[in-house]
């Protein structure tokens, strides 16, 4: 990992991002499996285009709004889960010149491919990392506490290529009923940590955040590595749920980043609006994961910031799972 790595994300217009149609009312309601696959409904063709390529006009996009880009297309082989049960979730980055499934990925942060799944209303999150068969095909245990729509992103760098986030359509069946996004608030609570927000997000500016670790009123100052890194942060666009996955200013053993309490992040939010943040961290051996919600625009001098609080991995709205 480069010291000072920065996401950089191109601004994109709302009009220009994915709808929200996936049969899913704004009140309590059944969702129910489609015919279609979510994934192929959202196929964007890369091969050609007015005024320049496909492939240039995406170039403006934050990460995770298509499912194919560059040459690559994300199938997902299990668009339909049911809420509360563990469902093996299988899918495959193929190839769109031969059809055939990546084999030849470069590891980043310690792994070839880092999974996300997140609700459209942002209180479910899921940083899985599934395991990879001979022939391309990735897997992994999946279980998702509230029926409705999600997104899955993979995020992945195809060996001698530049790295890639895709996005695909996924739908939990069962009693649908729609969470609020969360009001804002400094801090965050998670498994007996608190985590503080400092720092400015400006739309189409690289601004710094600082996160600050502190359990029981006392700072953390023995965090402990995790793929690489003291944490890792994803942020999600409240609405179309673009994604940037940002990693921290330094590195373990670079002789002047210490682990901990502060981890330092630069970030560019692709425009004005809400985003969720998730920060993944490990202290005495878990990973936990503290949740945030950043209200921003082109005026604010500063952002207002929300925290949930998230217990047990995988059995709470918002989780982090290996």
């Amino acid at each position: 990992m480069n010291t000072g790595l920065r996401i950089t994300v191109f601004a994109a217009a709302l009009a220009a991002t994915f709808g929200t149609a996936y049969g899913v009312g704004s009140g309590i309601g059944e969702i129910s499996p489609k015919a279609d696959s979510a994934a192929h409904d959202q196929h964007t063709d890369t091969s050609h285009g007015e005024h320049g390529s496909a492939a240039q006009a995406s170039a403006a996009l934050p990460g995770g709004l298509q499912i194919s880009e560059a040459g690559y297309t994300l199938d997902l082989r299990t668009p339909v889960v049911e809420a509360g049960r563990t469902t093996e979730l299988r899918f495959a980055v193929l190839k769109d010149a031969s059809g055939r499934a990546l084999t030849d990925y470069q590891q980043e942060h310690t792994k070839e491919l880092h999974l996300i799944i997140a609700s459209r209303d942002l209180t479910t999150f899921r940083h899985l990392h599934p395991s990879r068969a001979a022939d391309g095909t990735w897997s992994t245990p999946v279980t998702l506490p509230e029926a409705g729509a999600y997104r899955v992103f993979a995020d992945f760098t195809p060996r001698g290529g530049d790295g890639l986030t895709l996005g695909a359509d996924l739908t939990a069946t069962g009693a649908y009923a729609p969470a609020p996004l969360p009001a804002p608030s400094p801090t965050a609570t998670v498994d007996g940590y608190e985590v503080r927000l400092d720092g400015e997000l400006t739309p189409a500016r690289a601004s710094e955040v600082t996160l600050t670790v502190t359990r029981q009123g006392r700072p953390v100052r023995d965090l402990q590595p995790y793929l690489g890194a003291y944490g890792h942060l994803v942020a999600l666009r409240s609405g179309d749920l673009a994604y940037l996955h940002v990693h921290p200013n330094g590195e373990p053993g670079d002789g002047k980043t210490q682990p901990g309490p502060d981890i330092s992040f630069t970030a560019t939010a692709p425009s004005a609006g809400t985003y969720r943040l998730f920060l993944d961290f490990k202290h005495d051996g878990a990973v936990h994961t503290a949740a945030f919600t950043v209200r921003t625009d082109a005026a604010a001098k500063q952002p207002d910031v929300s925290g949930t609080e998230s217990t047990a991995p995988e059995e709470t709205r918002s989780g982090h799972a290996h």
